[in-house]
């Protein structure tokens, strides 16, 4: 069974940073993509950074210029390093991990950013 395990989440002021890390358990599947998404209560779950097995990256127009996806394949690890947070960030935010037509999840981790 495939663990993510997100950690990094916080409370920071407006303008702030965070550096998110997402721990994987295993190493043997064949990634097509790793990710970060974020919800907020009574939206849709939605995507904010892909990285691909070839390590192309994706992110959405809300955060680009301010936050950045990186990995360490040696570690298992993904990060999501978001700089110049603001108000709207606030949000859980989770790994993803994508095998195939297969999605993996972490728990989430709370991102609370104040004004």
């Amino acid at each position: 069974q495939v663990q993510l395990v997100e950690s990094g989440g916080g409370l920071v002021q407006a303008g702030g940073s965070l550096r998110l890390s997402c721990a994987r358990s295993e190493s043997t599947f064949s990634i097509n993509a790793m990710g970060w998404y974020r919800q907020t209560p009574g939206h849709q779950r939605e995507s904010v950074a892909t990285i691909t097995s070839d390590g192309s990256t994706n992110y959405a127009d809300s955060v680009k210029g301010r936050f950045t996806i990186s990995r360490d394949i040696g570690k298992n690890m993904v990060y999501l390093q978001m700089d110049s947070l603001k108000p709207e960030d606030t949000a859980v935010y989770y790994c993803a991990m994508f095998v195939w037509s297969t999605v993996y999840w972490g728990q989430g981790t709370q991102v609370t950013v104040s004004s």
